[in-house]
């Protein structure tokens, strides 16, 4: 009699659990703006949530402690002429976050460890380099004050947040970007593109390295990221519409499988990636945010932890794997990621990477107090030159392409 051969996996046992009425963050006003953004931001000291506002754009901060019903007059981050489109905090300083906006700018706040009597209204710096609506800003993940963003306009720019003006200016894409994923030592970023192409792209080169057609055949929008081990994961769609996952190697091979709102662990071994469960829930997401891992709960095993957005409130999902040992768990919590820069901005663009700096999360982790960003804006009279704008190609060719 043939026995089924059950793959071993510490994350076998993973779950989802919604929080409680008395740990989610109600009456809050979620941004209907059609863009294709998460609207939600959240690290270990503060949730961000894009809301809705008259007048202008508006975004949302909380420190995370404060749960339960939104005072209406709580103060919001009202800085923008237009709807926030997108917002990221900074992973090297709890306090930093960005936001671009439909008013064709990026900006940079200070958010403090108090909380405002009155509406925040003066950023830190305003990045403005785009013709078009801003709808993608994301912070590099090792480089001190180094900040990307993408607009309608199809430009990227890369922004030095301490000076204020632009390090690199690519419009190697034809269409729409999608969405944007720095890899783990920031040396490159993938993108996903409304002319359904995935690219990687080298900043510093000024040009996409590797590209393909139509990961996923269908036509609506689809997503990439950079995984740790260097290989991109994505999402999409069929022809028929149905959900769909790729696990890409730039180099060697490609996998794919369909997928649902389902745990996945990727591994080094064929298939790749390996369902784990599914956390089903009766209410569709507004948008998502997620914890940085130095941010999550060792104490209770948790291993991730998400900021789900309803129409009206924000419920966080904690994903634990039981352990009956009440010990630090060695192998589910390794180094991670913290909140120090490895690399100045300026070299790093002279070309030198470095991987993140880890902390250990033995013994938790305890968010640092208020670090100000201090800007020094170049004289308009500098004589730096002006940034170069890439000269690649779009239409893909001499570029690598992958094997399928």
């Amino acid at each position: 009699m043939s026995r089924s051969i059950v793959r071993q996996s510490k994350f076998r046992h993973v779950f989802g659990q919604a929080g409680k009425a008395e740990q989610c963050y109600d009456d809050i006003r979620v941004s209907k703006v059609t863009w294709d953004s998460s609207f939600c931001a959240v690290n270990p000291k503060f949730l961000a949530v894009i809301v809705e506002a008259s007048g202008g754009g508006a975004f949302l901060v909380l420190p995370l402690s404060k749960v339960g019903r939104l005072d209406k007059n709580h103060p919001l981050v009202i800085g923008h002429s237009g709807p926030v489109l997108d917002i990221d905090w900074c992973p090297h300083n709890d306090n930093i976050l960005a936001s671009c906006s439909e008013d064709c700018t990026a900006m940079v706040w200070q958010i403090p460890d108090h909380t405002p009597t009155r509406p925040m209204s003066e950023p830190i710096v305003v990045l403005e380099g785009h013709s078009k609506r801003v709808g993608i800003v994301s912070w590099h993940p090792t480089a001190r004050n180094i900040l990307l963003s993408a607009g309608s306009d199809n430009l990227i720019i890369i922004w030095n947040v301490g000076t204020g003006e632009p390090l690199i200016i690519m419009e190697d894409h034809p269409d729409l970007i999608y969405n944007v994923s720095w890899n783990r030592n920031g040396s490159l970023f993938c993108t996903t593109c409304k002319d359904r192409r995935l690219r990687v792209c080298d900043p510093r080169k000024r040009e996409v390295v590797a590209e393909r057609l139509a990961p996923h055949e269908g036509i609506r929008p689809m997503r990439a990221i950079f995984t740790r081990e260097g290989n991109i994961f994505t999402t999409g769609f069929t022809r028929m519409s149905q959900r769909e996952l790729g696990l890409w190697d730039p180099v060697n091979e490609v996998t794919n499988g369909d997928s649902s709102i389902r745990y996945f662990e990727i591994t080094d071994e064929p298939p790749y990636v390996h369902y784990v469960s599914t956390f089903s829930s009766k209410e569709p997401q507004r948008g998502m945010g997620f914890m940085p891992k130095r941010g999550v709960d060792v104490s209770k095993c948790e291993i991730a932890r998400l900021y789900k957005l309803h129409e009206r409130k924000c419920e966080p999902i904690m994903m634990t794997v039981p352990r009956k040992s009440d010990l630090f768990q060695d192998d589910l919590y390794p180094d991670t990621a913290g909140p120090d820069p490895a690399i100045e901005p300026e070299d790093w663009l002279e070309g030198r990477d470095e991987d993140p700096i880890l902390v250990s999360l033995r013994d938790g982790y305890t968010p640092p107090k208020s670090r100000e960003l201090k800007v020094a804006k170049k004289n308009v009279l500098d004589s730096r030159a002006t940034p170069q704008r890439s000269l690649s190609s779009c239409d893909g060719t001499n570029l690598p392409l992958w094997s399928m």
